[in-house]
């Protein structure tokens, strides 16, 4: 069964069409990346899967659940994490602390043990602490560990906004252009990391502008274009697929 099921998704916006009956569905353990023109709809398309938005029609479920219209924070708990396409980092605050915020999910919520500091609440933000300091290992971010997130360079950040969403311990991340503005090397490096998630069992569904890091690593693609699904397959066919061609390069190519 695919972890994700995405069927004749639509939404709009006053009269603009951004999602047009789209459908689509993920296996496990796979990188499969969304990719189309500006303005395709492809971070709509995100913000439908993950509860930010709500669609017009249409049907979302992740292990046959449906879970259409489901809040972020209901979505989290069923294993859904994310990135966004602009930082969404609390700047004052140290990297550690960023990443601890997305493990909040594991932690015992009980206000009066949270009054008087338990020593079981101790304990767990101990835990806690290192599993954070684990995953900045993981990202490459073990540098950073106690700077300032508002000293971090702008790379740093992307991989720390990663961190903080494996640190939820999700089945399905969706990372939304973990690569804008990095220079070649910095793009290899993030290639390797969106693998090595795939390759721990996360699925992880991409958008992404850099086409040669989409071909590079992507298992499936699906193309947008205006809202529809222009094609959808592997990295080899889409790549070869004139309408695809098209709508990147124009018609004449």
């Amino acid at each position: 069964m695919a972890v994700l099921e995405v069927s004749d998704l639509s939404k709009s916006f006053g009269g603009v069409l951004a999602v047009q009956n789209v459908s689509f569905s993920v296996e496990a353990g796979i990188v499969y990346s969304v990719i189309g023109p500006n303005g395709a709809g492809k971070t709509t398309l995100f913000n439908l899967i993950t509860g930010i938005y709500r669609p017009n029609s249409g049907e979302i479920r992740l292990d046959g659940e449906l879970v259409t219209g489901r809040a972020p924070h209901e979505l989290a708990r069923k294993g859904v994490a994310r990135t966004f396409q602009n930082l969404q980092i609390c700047m004052n605050m140290t990297a550690i602390e960023n990443v601890m915020v997305g493990g909040h999910l594991s932690l015992d919520r009980n206000l009066i043990k949270g009054m008087l500091r338990f020593p079981s609440l101790r304990c767990a933000d101990a835990v806690l602490r290192d599993r954070a300091a684990e995953l900045m290992v993981y990202v490459g971010l073990h540098a950073y560990r106690d700077a300032e997130a508002g000293a971090m360079p702008y790379g740093a950040l992307k991989r720390l906004e990663i961190a903080r969403a494996l640190a939820a311990q999700p089945r399905i991340i969706f990372l939304d252009e973990p690569a804008a503005g990095f220079n070649p090397t910095e793009t290899v490096e993030i290639d390797g990391l969106v693998r090595k998630i795939a390759d721990s069992g996360i699925t992880v569904v991409l958008v992404e502008h850099d086409m040669k890091m989409v071909m590079n690593i992507s298992d499936r693609i699906l193309v947008l274009n205006y809202g529809k699904k222009l094609t959808e397959g592997a990295a080899r066919d889409v790549r070869r697929d004139p309408a695809v061609i098209a709508a990147y390069l124009g018609k004449a190519a």
